[in-house]
């Protein structure tokens, strides 16, 4: 299931890139190419570019959520630091004690 969301991922990621790629920027450098002649169909072009990043932008959000929620499942562990520690440390030889 993991996979398949770092898949789906990717191709938001992808995706994303190419539509904010096409959007018409503020100084004209990469954007569509439309001129201000046609203003009304460069609106509606954005329009649509717009709300098409927004809906990509929070599917690709709500599945790194998901990855995230995925992952921790799985490696979360019922001992703390300190008990690791604590296990790891009485385990090694012991140094004799003096009198």
């Amino acid at each position: 299931m993991e996979n398949l969301l770092i898949l789906v991922n990717i191709i938001l990621a992808v995706i994303l890139i190419i539509v904010i790629l096409l959007q018409r920027s503020e100084g004209g450098a990469l954007g569509l190419g439309v001129s201000q002649d046609n203003f009304t169909s460069a609106r509606s072009v954005g329009t649509f570019l717009t709300k098409f990043t927004s809906i990509i932008a929070a599917l690709f959000i709500i599945c790194s959520i998901a990855i995230v929620a995925i992952s921790r499942d799985e490696y979360r562990e019922t001992q703390s630091v300190l008990e690791k520690e604590e296990e790891e440390n009485s385990n090694l030889p012991q140094i004799p004690q003096s009198k």
